[in-house]
Parts: C-alpha cells; structure tokens; sequence
C-alpha cells in the first residue's frame, strides 16, 4: 500500500538521512523523493512515496518521523498514482513530443506531478465557464474565475482544495486536491510556468 507523505524537516544536511531511517525503523520502504519547496527560514518541504506492508496503519510513520527533531507531518494520505512521482521535467518531455495538443496533455498529466485528485480545463462562451476536459474524478461543474496567474480558489465545500490557471482569457485550467495538503507558493509557481510552457506550445 503506498501513500504520499509530506513533510517540513530542516534544510541541512543529514536531515534525509535521519528521515530515511524513521520511516524504515517503522518498516516502512521509500519509493520516491521530491523536494517541493525550499524556505527561507531553513527549512524545506519535500514529498516521499512511502510503501507499507499489509496491515500496516500510516500512525506509526507519523509517530517515528514526529520522533525526530524540528520535523513535521504536514499531511499523510493514499496514493493512487502508483509507485512514482511524475517530475516537471518529465512533464515538459511529453509536451515537447506532442506540442499540437499540449495543453490537453498538461492537464492529463497534472494530477500525478503535482499529487492532485483531478484536473480540468475550462472554456468561456456564452459567459459561462464550461468543462470541455477532465480526469477521472473532476467534478462535472466548476465556476469560472477571471485570473491573471495561478491562483487558489475558493472551494465549494471545506474538503476540496483548487487552484487555478489561467490558459487565456477564455480558458482556464483548475486542479483540485480532496482534503489537502494546501497549494504551495512554489506548486503554483511551478503549475504556472507549466501552463504557459504548454500554451506557448500549443497552435493558436
């Protein structure tokens, strides 16, 4: 069983070791690492895939990897996207080898590179926003919201987190996460750059 586990540890060395070997002493294995923001106070953010033997509850990582010192679970939950974590340079790869269709690709993609539930893409005519494409799990109604660059978005219940970009005036691209962890300052960032990468790409 695996999950997605992110944490906030301090940004020096050995600090990833000592994580490593926490979440091993709970016996539990590391499948994946990303670092997803690093702080100007001195700490970082970082995602880990964290394989678990049948049977065992997420509480005794929490608990080992709270054992340690100025680190912190910031959210812990199943992972539906297999045993990888999709990095923005492999994003940028596909786009590049399919640049008639970017766009749609990107959101695709999106939900296993940033560890969303779903993604959508959204077109304005009439003046209504409507969804004309979605992953698996994207709500089949989503209000429009006039951006000028990756935003979160206030959610319809207290559960869904989303953020948004902008494509173009009349086309937006939304992504939601079904209770957390919240949007980093550095995911909408990253989301942002991918988004005009693929609309740079995409035919007018």
């Amino acid at each position: 069983m695996t999950f997605l586990l992110r944490v906030e540890l301090p940004d020096v060395p050995g600090s990833l070791g000592r994580l490593a070997s926490a979440i091993g002493a709970a016996g539990a294995d590391i499948e994946a690492l990303e670092i997803i923001d690093k702080r100007s106070d001195g700490t970082a953010v970082d995602d880990i895939l964290v394989r678990m033997p049948p049977g065992m509850l997420p509480d005794g990582v929490v608990s080992s990897v709270h054992g340690l010192d100025d680190v912190r679970v910031l959210w812990i939950n199943r992972y539906p996207a297999g045993g990888q974590l999709f990095l923005d340079l492999e994003v940028v790869e596909q786009l590049t080898a399919h640049r008639a269709e970017a766009v749609d690709r990107l959101v695709g993609m999106l939900p296993a590179a940033f560890r969303v539930d779903w993604a959508a893409k959204l077109q304005r005519y009439d003046g209504v926003g409507h969804v004309v494409l979605a992953t698996e799990a994207a709500p089949a109604e989503i209000g429009w919201h006039d951006l000028s660059d990756a935003s979160r978005l206030p959610g319809d219940d207290e559960v869904t987190l989303c953020c948004g970009v902008p494509v173009s005036t009349e086309e937006l691209i939304v992504v939601g996460r079904d209770g957390g962890p919240p949007f980093l300052d550095s995911e909408l960032a990253r989301i942002g750059h991918l988004v005009a990468l693929a609309s740079s790409m995409s035919p007018s």
